[in-house]
């Protein structure tokens, strides 16, 4: 005996959750065809409309759901689904005010059926939460877990727990949203289409982190996923979120992506979405969302803002119209025009608006010439991101929020360079470093899940030695779980408190002067701090540094590998004359203004690449790269290895001079341990981290441009990743990595930059000493191999770096990172 109408139209609904929505028709037909049930047929219908809903027939939908309320006889029972199916219609079609009502109706009516209320109640939270009603969202969501749960319903209540997190992501906790999301995905609806709306909410999180390239890929996988399912609204809605992804860097990408997606709705008849749509391909056009988005930038006509805003407000998008207004504001504002009253920032809007309207105001102060005014409108957005990236310990997720503050960062920076004064310029520079390393993690507990992703990744790592290794779909998901960890798992504990200037010139010896470099987005400009005076050197727009810096990475690769023969005279000509080059561009005036011997250099991503040690200006002087001068200030003295007494040293394979270069360090200890090729594995070498107060490593390592947090050092079981970092309880206070490229950062969203190094120093080391390009073994040997006999006896890292490298007379591009005096 075959299936019968009721057993068909449960298959059906399957179908309809896996998104087959062709093959549900049919499987309904059948239904319809073996019963005379009213109340069965009238449950078809409910379901039949939302399958032509999904596949781009709302007004079909809409009118057989209509058709079906009005048949007489019907149970309330049966007429309260109808009724929740056609709330989910309404807030489909944007229509949030109706969708509430008629769920509301539903819900009252279910009283005596908690599993169906509880279902209709989950429809009702996505009005709510558009509505931006966030407490009466999550609380229908905790009441719907709590009544599956006691039901048995796992995957009903993995549904609702990970909306809760799509609740969690509104109110601005990314790190709550994560793990409810990712605590709900084991038993969510395992296919095609429901991984796709998982993945989509998933990407909306990386989004709003700031990790657009991933977001990215993510929202086109689930459009891809939604147009061969032929579902158009959805897909319509992955390149809505598409689209606000690329407003953060691609302004031409996303109007045009946007525009794409207003068309579908449209021709959907969904009014409320391609508003929504329209709204972001609006502000792309007005290029009002990021510094260097590469929109042309031109005055819109007031009405179309005017136009779009209306209609956005009218369906109940009040912060999206707001952002609209924001934006016609902020392109006549920089166009010089600063009239008119500002736009309302709704007290419920989202961070990207609040920080969207303090970027308004700044910039119609600097349209009134109002620099002091200008700058305290961006300082007060930045104070709120600030209060914001506290609650995150993660440096992975620190550095990619400060995508939010890019634009009030650029705004004070300007603002501060026209005004030529040093405290203010100062003051603007360590508020662009700080926005990534201010916060101090406590380290995480032991996890053996993470540790048991890392090698899995490792070996996989082994198995790809290539660039690309990540692409890999066997590491898509151990790469998120291993990040995703890190961002819930780390917590905070205390926070660098910035600076002023006469501080730090109080804190400054005769023989140190702080060099500050700051780039507005127009021009370089240097700040020269010493016990005697605080100047301002003006260096001219980045256009000769960047040329400069295109070739530099190749011609330092080349002088490393070849260094005999015919060509090396060749070879290092070349790079000698960009290197005199470069330091005749970022020293020469600087260098001019103080005599110090010791330097203390904050340089922002522009100049991330440069291997200052190399650059003829910094002969005879000692200097460390801090992360901020405040940093540096707190720190400072804490790595001196006068109260370092324990040492250790671990090599990794095929580094041809690194056990020697392991026993001539630990020879200028007192029992100094030497882990040598074979027995360095990852878990060995991290149990001496946490056991020593100086690490050296001799290992080969490669940065991981797009996944910094994956730069790597290989050990005898694959690589030590910055993630593996965060396993150790107890880091070193100073990190000697004698590898190629570690000392390299990645820069994401202006100043913020993050690499193994950074890491290192984020995690609680307070010195490391790393190059940020390829290195020669034998250089690496005898440098960094005699210079523990000065560590040893006392001084601190960068002194010791530059002892070294004098008593051997050769120059390097190892250099000490945080306070490496």
């Amino acid at each position: 005996m075959g299936p019968d109408a009721i057993q068909l139209h449960q298959r059906a609904v399957a179908q309809c959750i896996d998104g087959r929505y062709a093959t549900a028709q049919r499987t309904l037909d059948r239904a319809a065809r073996l019963t005379g049930d009213p109340e069965l047929i009238a449950r078809i219908d409910g379901t039949r409309a939302m399958a032509l809903q999904r596949t781009g027939r709302p007004d079909a939908a809409e009118a057989l759901l209509h058709d079906t309320l009005a048949r007489p006889g019907l149970s309330a029972h049966t007429e309260s689904i109808l009724l929740g199916q056609l709330g989910g219609l309404a807030n489909y079609g944007g229509r949030l005010d109706e969708g509430e009502r008629w769920l509301g109706q539903a819900i009252q009516r279910l009283s005596d059926d908690d599993v169906a209320a509880s279902r209709i109640r989950m429809n009702r939270s996505l009005v709510r939460m558009q509505q931006r009603r966030l407490l009466d969202a999550a609380e229908d969501l905790e009441r719907a877990v709590s009544v599956f749960a006691a039901h048995g319903l796992v995957t009903d209540a993995a549904q609702a727990r990970h909306n809760l997190g799509y609740t969690a992501l509104l109110e601005g906790d990314l790190v709550r949203a994560l793990r409810e999301m990712n605590e709900a995905r084991d038993d969510a609806a395992n296919s095609p289409v429901a991984e796709a709306i998982g993945a989509m909410d998933r990407a909306e999180v990386l989004r709003d982190a700031g990790l657009a390239t991933e977001a990215e890929d993510l929202f086109r996988q689930a459009a891809a996923i939604f147009g061969a399912h032929r579902m158009p609204q959805s897909r319509a809605e992955a390149e809505f979120h598409l689209s606000r992804s690329l407003l953060a860097h691609d302004g031409a990408a996303s109007a045009r992506v946007a525009g794409d997606a207003a068309r579908r709705f449209r021709a959907l008849g969904n009014d409320a979405w391609a508003a929504r749509a329209e709204g972001v391909r609006l502000r792309a056009v007005l290029g009002a969302s990021r510094v260097g988005t590469g929109v042309v930038r031109r005055r819109a006509s007031p009405a179309d803002a005017d136009r779009v805003a209306a209609s956005l407000a009218s369906h109940g998008f009040r912060s999206e119209a707001a952002a609209v207004r924001i934006a016609a504001a902020l392109a006549a504002a920089r166009a010089g025009d600063a009239s008119g009253p500002a736009p309302r920032v709704p007290a419920s809007a989202p961070m990207e608006v609040r920080l969207l309207g303090d970027e308004l105001k700044a910039a119609r102060a600097a349209a009134r010439r109002r620099g002091a005014e200008a700058r305290r409108h961006a300082a007060a957005g930045l104070d709120r991101l600030a209060a914001w990236q506290s609650s995150f310990g993660s440096i992975d997720l620190q550095t990619s929020v400060a995508m939010h503050g890019a634009n009030l960062v650029f705004t004070g920076l300007q603002s501060a360079a026209e005004s030529r004064r040093p405290d203010i310029v100062f003051e603007w520079s360590e508020r662009a470093r700080h926005l990534s390393q201010q916060v101090v993690p406590l380290r995480p507990p032991p996890d053996h899940e993470m540790a048991e992703a890392l090698a899995e990744l490792r070996m996989l790592r082994a198995e790809n030695p290539a660039a690309d290794w990540l692409s890999d779909p066997r590491a898509a998901p151990l790469r998120d779980r291993a990040r995703e960890h890190q961002w819930t798992s780390v917590g905070t504990s205390r926070i660098d408190e910035r600076v002023d200037l006469s501080t730090l010139g109080d804190g400054l010896d005769p023989d140190t002067a702080l060099l500050a470099y700051v780039f507005t987005g127009e021009e370089i400009i240097a700040l020269v701090v010493d016990g005697t005076r605080s100047e301002i050197v003006g260096l001219g727009d980045d256009a000769a540094v960047r040329d400069l810096q295109k070739g530099l990475r190749a011609d330092l690769d080349v002088a490393a590998s070849v260094r005999t023969g015919p060509m090396a005279a060749v070879v290092r000509r070349s790079l000698d004359a960009r290197l005199a080059a470069l330091s005749a561009a970022l020293l020469d005036e600087p260098l001019r203004r103080t005599a110090a011997r010791r330097l203390v250099i904050t340089a922002p991503g522009l100049l991330n690449a440069i291997p200052w040690s190399m650059l003829p200006g910094m002969r005879g002087r000692v200097f460390t790269l801090a992360a901020s001068a405040s940093q540096w200030l707190h720190r400072r003295g804490s790595a001196s290895a006068g109260t370092a007494t324990r040492a250790g040293f671990a090599v990794g394979p095929r580094v041809a001079r690194g056990g020697e270069e392991a026993r001539l360090g630990a020879s200028a200890w007192r029992h100094a341990p030497v882990v040598g090729d074979g027995d360095a594995t990852v878990s060995r070498v991290t149990r001496l981290a946490a056991d020593v107060d100086v690490l050296h490593i001799a290992a080969h390592g490669r940065h991981a441009v797009d996944n910094p947090l994956f730069s790597g050092l290989e050990l005898s079981d694959g690589a030590l990743f910055g993630y593996d970092v965060d396993l150790i309880p107890d880091v070193p206070r100073t990190v000697v990595l004698s590898a190629c490229e570690v000392g390299r950062s990645s820069v994401r969203w202006g100043e913020e930059a993050v690499g193994m190094a950074r890491v290192w120093l984020h995690a609680g080391s307070i010195s490391v000493i790393a190059a940020p390009v390829v290195v020669a073994d034998d250089l690496a040997c005898e440098l960094l191999g005699s210079m523990h006999a000065e560590l040893a006896a006392g001084l601190a890292p960068a002194e010791a770096l530059a002892v070294a490298a004098d008593r051997l007379d050769v120059t390097s591009p190892f250099q000490a990172h945080g306070a490496g005096f």
